[in-house]
């Protein structure tokens, strides 16, 4: 199972901020066994949004300069009101700062303006060619999907204020 939790992104400043959406339905696979009989989405996924939504703003802000952004560190994770099904996250993402191949953000998610998640995340970049130079074309066929991607996902995007 694969899980690409932003639905939409709805607002972006490259090297800066990005306002993405996770809308929770019922036919998400994992509700099945969280829990059964009160479905909520699982706290990890709830961080691994925050952490998306980052590595967007990343990706953009560097122009698809690496194929794989991973999480490295997640520092004062909190966690508020369950996200049930039906409900939508609106997750904010802010680069603090950026240092090799580490960049430090603040972000957190909310419904209705209520807390359900908030984390200091730390993402490193590289690309697969950096590991073994036979894999430059998987990171060009990766970085092609993510553009491709980012075209679906920000079809929304409004200006930044």
């Amino acid at each position: 199972m694969r899980f690409n939790l932003v639905d939409n992104i709805t607002q972006l400043e490259p090297g800066r901020k990005i306002q993405a959406v996770k809308n929770l339905t019922l036919g998400e696979e994992y509700l099945a066994d969280h829990f059964p009989g009160f479905p909520v989405m699982p706290g990890v996924l709830m961080l691994q949004t925050l952490v998306e939504a980052g590595a967007w703003l990343l990706r953009v802000t560097e122009d698809y300069r690496y194929s794989m952004i991973v999480l490295r560190e997640a520092k004062n994770v909190k966690y508020g009101h369950f996200m049930e099904p039906g409900r939508q996250m609106v997750v904010t993402a802010e680069m603090m700062d950026r240092n090799g191949k580490l960049a430090n953000f603040k972000a957190k998610g909310e419904i209705e303006a209520n807390l359900t998640v908030s984390a200091r995340v730390t993402l490193e970049t590289y690309n697969l060619r950096d590991l073994d130079p036979t894999l430059e074309p998987t990171d060009q066929k990766l970085i092609a999907h993510f553009r491709e991607l980012y075209r679906l996902l920000g079809r929304n995007l409004k200006p930044a204020t």
